[in-house]
């Protein structure tokens, strides 16, 4: 198993599936179409059936049931994009064994990864693990999810003796622009529920995530000569200033943790005439969340008090907590629960401070939970894999399986 699924997950992060948030497109950039071509030739040559890639890069196939007993329909999905925040060209991937030591990614410039600034890597002394060369990100978000699903369904081909029902797979674009999930076809997908396998570290399960909003702040100002500008001018940027450090300083990305949720400015834009600042809020309380964007709009009442029609907002829900909708199905955790403990893996369950495919897909009447995949440090140069969370991410695919038709 160990060999296909690294050969596999070498091969795919060759291909450059950075997605684009300002193309408007689906899939917003064409090496993900590029990707998912390629990954169909592989499904057509595995002997799946019912493959289809729609002209959005949505591709479904089935490995058939091979028991008579009536058995749920399950799903495991991964996304075939990689985050926009660093390159994914020409990705170097190379294996080495973990000692303890840092790995230098990079002799020129020279790029450490080290334990002193990821101590988690200590959890994987031994190890072998799939590192950058520096310059790009890995893949392993979301590249990793597809070779641990297409290994497990491989395996299940070289053991038919073990029952199993239908399993589908599903490939989407675009998951980390926030669009995976728009036109994933759930009826067509054909699930009782599903898994994502999205997560992070061995064992990882998740079930909760934010609820998530974005809001967009205008701020007019008028400007005139600075010479002559006493009760006059009125610059938008001081304005826009005063609004920022109107929200509560602690409740920020860098302050909080687990349950707790944040205002996050991550752009801004100005000059004396007009600025813009752009928030994400995240809470997974529901009533917390609203009563964020409740606030966003009374600070903006609160500055057109002192500069009349000055500020404007335009606040748009982005997703919500999962959990609403899996806990009517909790089952479909302890199967998850389950199949990881049969793997060798502990569970670890945890609220995602984030968003995932599955949040949105679960509120397609799709339940659908999120599995570790085993990638860390996604996004970033410093992205690396351990080989033996990668197995462990399969095996548990194949006993999730076992178990359903159980």
């Amino acid at each position: 198993m160990t060999t296909k699924l690294v050969d596999r997950f070498l091969k795919y992060v060759k291909f450059d599936t950075q997605s684009d948030e300002l193309t408007n497109l689906t899939p917003s950039t064409p090496g993900q179409m590029v990707f998912a071509k390629e990954l169909k030739k592989e499904l057509h040559d595995m002997g799946l059936s019912d493959i289809s890639l729609d002209d959005n890069g949505y591709l479904f196939a089935t490995l058939p049931a091979n028991t008579d007993k009536a058995v749920p329909t399950v799903g495991f999905i991964a996304h075939m994009d990689t985050a926009p925040d660093m390159s994914g060209h020409d990705v170097k991937p190379r294996i080495v064994k973990y000692d303890g030591s840092p790995i230098v990614l990079s002799d020129e410039p020279r790029i450490v990864l080290d334990p002193q600034q990821f101590p988690e890597m200590n959890d994987y002394v031994g190890q072998e693990f799939i590192v950058t060369s520096g310059d790009t990100l890995l893949g392993a978000d979301d590249k990793a999810g597809i070779a641990e699903i297409l290994t497990a369904i491989e395996w299940f081909q070289e053991h038919p003796e073990v029952k199993h029902g239908n399993i589908r797979v599903g490939f989407n674009p675009d998951e980390e622009i926030g669009l995976g999930a728009h036109h994933f076809d759930v009826e067509k997908f054909g699930c009782d529920w599903a898994y994502t396998m999205d997560g992070g570290a061995v064992g990882e399960l998740e079930y909760e995530n934010f609820n998530a909003a974005s809001a967009k702040i205008t701020f007019k100002g008028l400007n005139v000569h600075p010479g002559a500008a006493k009760h006059k001018m009125l610059n938008s940027m001081r304005v826009a200033v005063q609004f920022a450090m109107m929200l509560p300083r602690w409740e920020t990305p860098e302050h909080t943790e687990g349950y707790e949720g944040f205002y996050h400015l991550i752009s801004m834009e100005g000059s004396v005439e007009k600025t813009t600042l752009s928030y994400i809020i995240r809470d997974h309380d529901r009533d917390r969340f609203e009563s964020r964007k409740r606030e966003i709009e009374h600070l903006c009442n609160k500055i057109n008090s002192e500069f009349p029609d000055c500020a404007s907002c335009e606040i748009k829900d982005q997703y919500y907590n999962m959990r609403e909708k899996i806990e009517p199905v909790m089952n479909i955790i302890d199967i998850a629960k389950q199949a990881m403990e049969n793997a060798g893996v502990t569970p670890k369950v945890q609220p995602i401070r984030g968003g995932t495919d599955g949040a949105q897909l679960s509120f397609k009447n799709l339940p659908c939970p999120n599995i570790f995949a085993g990638g860390m440090n996604m996004h970033g140069r410093f992205e690396y894999v351990p080989i033996p969370s990668m197995e462990k991410a399969t095996k548990t695919i194949v006993e999730i399986c076992k178990l359903v038709a159980q």
